[in-house]
């Protein structure tokens, strides 16, 4: 099996490394009992996961630092990387489309694409549709909501599976959305319009990451379109009937809080990593230095390192949580503490390990002549605007396996 995707809303490729498989994760993020398949290899603490048949072939993203974080890990996969990666918005890619440029690859079989959340995430302004920030991230010059926002872009999303006529796309979005008014329903009618209502868009349903052997408390709302005329008929009518049967249903089964399969936490996922003042690996070594600031403010509480961790932001240094705090400011890690280690914030690998990113994916990059550099500040926002790469895994897999069963 080797199907083409094509992925929106790239940022640095959570998402695209979960929907090829073929990276190591934790062990413990992988419930063999239910998916002994999944593990390719044995690697002690880690695991190394099998492929899923899908490779990405064309990847877009409005933000430079994205492309070169991408592009540095992929390389090391596609010799092509560079090339797959387009720099840009959307609404210009679709544009040049409609106006007969050669932009999109041929016979796509998934379009997937986490539309920019933020207009509708609890943390931000919760504008949704009337969203102020245009498709490039700036202000729009005009007063009124606009097709162009940023809060609009998923119908650009929609106009590119119109233009690709994938077998299958999937989007996905913040929890919040599915709590703002009747946002969720509007994007699901809208999707369903996608080509004269050629495809069959399930009803959205909110993924918690931790679920599925992230240690973290994110929660997605995911997006299921599927092409009515690729459908195998018993497949059309599963997936139109009120109570879709199991085995059409393309949401993953819940892998962790189960059974004899707990939550993965913070302490599983530090494993092996030294302190920054030791560390050989720059991820490592880089985090944020701004001052603590208090309680009542975002961002300034300390980790629990036997639970999940908290929600990575795309955030400034600020707003990045502390790894440990000092006694004087009500850090609760005394053992280490009493063994001299320092206050300090989450380091980039630390928030990359929360979100289950390989080791190998580097974020601090050196300026060259080859690439521009990506600093901490750039790290952690494309972290944290990333899917994680086990539960984009886990949507994935499901899929794969039951692609023939879907389609024809």
């Amino acid at each position: 099996m080797n199907y083409k995707v094509l992925s929106l809303f790239s940022g640095c490729g959570g998402m695209d490394i979960g929907f090829e498989g073929d990276f190591l994760c934790l062990k413990k993020s992988i419930n063999t009992s239910i998916h002994p398949d999944w593990v390719k290899e044995d690697c002690g603490e880690w695991v190394l996961l099998s492929s899923t048949g899908f490779q990405t072939v064309f990847a877009n993203d409005i933000r430079v630092d994205a492309k070169t974080a991408w592009t540095k890990y992929f390389s090391k996969k596609k010799t092509n990387a560079n090339s797959i990666y387009h720099l840009g918005s959307i609404v210009d890619l679709v544009k040049a489309s409609k106006h007969g440029e050669d932009i999109f690859p041929k016979d796509i079989d998934i379009v997937t694409g986490g539309f920019p959340c933020q207009d509708f995430s609890i943390a931000g302004k919760r504008q949704g549709f009337a969203s102020q920030k245009s498709h490039t991230g700036g202000k729009l010059d005009i007063g009124a909501p606009s097709i162009e926002s940023r809060g609009q872009l998923y119908m650009w999303m929609r106009d590119v599976i119109s233009i690709t006529k994938p077998k299958l796309f999937i989007a996905e979005n913040v929890k919040g959305l599915a709590d703002l008014a009747d946002v969720k329903e509007i994007i699901e009618r809208d999707f369903a319009n996608t080509c004269n209502s050629g495809y069959v868009v399930i009803p959205a349903q909110v993924l918690y990451a931790a679920d599925y052997g992230v240690p973290q408390s994110r929660s997605r709302v995911i997006f299921f379109g599927f092409k009515k005329s690729a459908l195998r008929k018993q497949a059309l009518e599963a997936l139109t009937s009120e109570m879709i049967p199991v085995k059409y249903n393309p949401y993953p089964v819940k892998t962790h809080g189960i059974d004899n399969m707990p939550y993965v936490t913070c302490n599983d996922a530090f494993i092996n990593l030294d302190e920054p003042d030791i560390s050989l690996d720059l991820s490592q070594k880089i985090y944020s230095k701004a001052k603590f600031m208090g309680s009542h403010c975002q961002g300034q509480t300390e980790i629990k390192l036997d639970s999940i961790g908290p929600t990575i932001r795309a955030e400034h240094h600020g707003n990045i949580e502390y790894r440990r705090l000092s006694a004087e400011h009500g850090g609760k890690h005394t053992d280490e503490l009493a063994k001299g280690l320092i206050e300090r914030r989450l380091t980039v690998r630390e928030c990359a390990r929360i979100q289950t990113f390989p080791d190998d994916y580097e974020f601090i990059i050196p300026k060259s002549e080859s690439q521009p550099s990506l600093s901490s500040s750039d790290a952690y926002k494309i972290i944290g605007n990333a899917v994680p790469c086990v539960l984009a895994y886990n949507i994935a897999k499901n899929i794969a396996d039951k692609w023939n069963l879907y389609f024809k």
